[in-house]
């Protein structure tokens, strides 16, 4: 008989992930490849939201939004990609046996990316536990999960660990490179050979390794979140001095940094800056990367401090202060956290 697709990946992902009988639960001897592999993706449920009317992000990312989460305890907590559930008034799992379970906002963090919704009722899954995404190595095979049980599933390996800075005022260190690409990244699960969470889908990317090697996923290190979990849980934010923000999407060009975007209503907006502004200098130091720009715009203090700006406009200096704020202080968070 003539053996389905999807289950020919579960036996190959078997294979890959089941490396001693000390990998815990998911993988106890004698459950079969199908029911081992199910059970540990049970943890990986669909998630829809509902974002507010009237919240900042949805001209850019939609006011319905569609994704993975995992859930990480045995009270519903859902760990997931946090532009899925920013500015979300409601939300709720899906299992992957199709069980509807309306969820609340938990917490959500721009620093990191992550977001936590918990559902309102026992979603009667087995919680994903976390591993050390400093463990991996490039050329780690692992396995990228996504909502919807065996269908979900693709194997991949670690392609490169390297810093990641967005257009959008983000930066992570040791983001996780892989390849290739999953369709439905966002959200996902990125499980390690032992059955552990060790990232969250991100973005699809163009150049994985860095130097050339084709399309592949980038996922957010689950060891960045366990320092401010406590806090994204209790408070809906993590602990300590928020950064500043003001708001700018920039690119990195052979002339410079330049301003690609600028966000309605704004603390650069309300400077002055504009969409094709050079930005010459931050604070009389002159960024070469995003990263240069991001670690002095962060040095200068916590939101609310003045990060002076240099510009050349149609070929013109100009110098612009912009008084920062709280990026969460901006958003309409009109949620349950």
């Amino acid at each position: 008989m003539r053996m389905s697709l999807p289950l020919r990946v579960v036996l190959l992902l078997v294979s890959v992930l089941c490396v001693s009988a000390a990998s815990g639960p998911a993988f106890a001897q004698g459950d079969g490849a199908k029911a081992v592999t199910e059970d540990l993706l049970s943890s990986v449920v669909r998630i829809k939201t509902y974002i507010n009317p009237d919240g900042r992000t949805v001209d850019n990312l939609g006011q319905e939004r569609d994704g993975s989460g995992i859930v990480i305890d045995d009270e519903g907590l859902i760990l997931t990609i946090g532009y899925l559930m920013v500015e979300a008034h409601a939300a709720e799992a899906i299992t992957n046996d199709g069980r509807k379970i309306p969820a609340t906002v938990i917490g959500y963090d721009h620093d990191t990316g992550f977001g936590l919704l918990k559902a309102v009722a026992p979603l009667k899954v087995r919680p994903m536990l976390f591993g050390k995404s400093s463990d991996l190595k490039v050329g780690d095979p692992v396995l990228a999960a996504s909502f919807g049980g065996r269908d979900g599933i693709a194997p991949a390996r670690v392609v490169s660990l390297r810093e990641f800075a967005g257009s959008w005022e983000y930066l992570i260190d040791g983001a996780i490179y892989t390849a290739p690409a999953h369709s439905h990244w966002s959200g996902a699960a990125l499980i390690t050979r032992d059955g552990k969470l060790v990232g969250v889908g991100s973005l699809i990317v163009g150049d994985a390794s860095g130097s050339g090697g084709g399309a592949g996923n980038l996922y957010v290190p689950t060891d960045i979140l366990k320092p401010i979990l406590g806090d994204l849980i209790a408070n809906g934010a993590a602990g300590g001095a928020p950064k500043p923000w003001i708001g700018l999407s920039t690119q990195a060009t052979d002339y410079g940094l330049v301003i690609a975007r600028v966000t309605p209503s704004s603390p650069a907006e309300k400077a002055g800056l504009q969409k094709g502004d050079l930005i010459t200098t931050i604070a009389g130091d002159t960024p070469k990367t995003l990263p240069d720009f991001y670690r002095k715009l962060w040095s200068l203090g916590a939101a609310g401090a003045t990060v002076p700006l240099d510009i050349q406009r149609d070929g013109k200096d100009q110098h612009i202060n912009v008084q920062s704020i709280n990026r969460m202080d901006h958003l309409k968070l009109k949620s349950t956290f």
